[in-house]
């Protein structure tokens, strides 16, 4: 199971810096969506919100009001987590972009509030795969050079649960065009 996740933060780094909202949607192999779960989070004692992340989340007005409706307590969350990803059948992946951000997060949390984490140590990077698959060098394996076909029609909101479902549509288009290449 690939479980694309995203996360909405108030800052580049766990600890000093808060998650504010979790989503996660999960794809089988054939580009099913399965389930998803999403939870906004009341921020860590003593954190702060990093200056620059606070002055971008000012002009993203929608998405700051959807992260902060019902926020619930990190622990309470990341046990409901961690619960709804063992009742998943097989093991799951994670699935970022950028992974090496949100997992971050999401393996902090998992292990601060949960002690263990059902992802184990790794996590998928969906632009380290789209760079694999078209055969570019990373700095250049941005979106707007990846083929529109691999794109659904979904919002990329900046809402964790939208982000998610988004790139996690992005990543089956490309895991299943990878795999129709190699049969060929």
């Amino acid at each position: 199971m690939y479980v694309s996740t995203d996360v909405e933060t108030d800052g580049p780094i766990p600890g000093p810096h808060s998650m504010l909202s979790l989503g996660s949607a999960v794809y089988a192999e054939d580009g099913t969506l399965i389930d998803t779960f999403s939870a906004n989070l009341v921020t860590l004692d003593g954190a702060d919100g990093h200056p620059a992340t606070m002055k971008w989340w000012a002009t993203q007005p929608a998405a700051w009001e959807a992260c902060r409706k019902d926020p619930e307590d990190p622990s309470v969350v990341m046990e409901r987590y961690r619960g709804w990803l063992e009742t998943l059948p097989g093991r799951p992946v994670f699935v970022g972009y950028p992974a090496g951000f949100d997992f971050t997060f999401v393996y902090w949390y998992l292990i601060r509030f949960t002690g263990t984490s059902p992802f184990s140590h790794s996590a998928l990077d969906i632009k380290s795969y789209a760079m694999a698959v078209l055969g570019t060098d990373f700095r250049s394996t941005v979106k707007r050079s990846m083929p529109r076909r691999w794109f659904g029609d979904f919002p990329h909101s900046h809402v964790a649960l939208d982000d998610a479902i988004e790139q996690g549509a992005l990543f089956c288009a490309m895991l299943a065009e990878r795999r129709a290449a190699l049969k060929t």
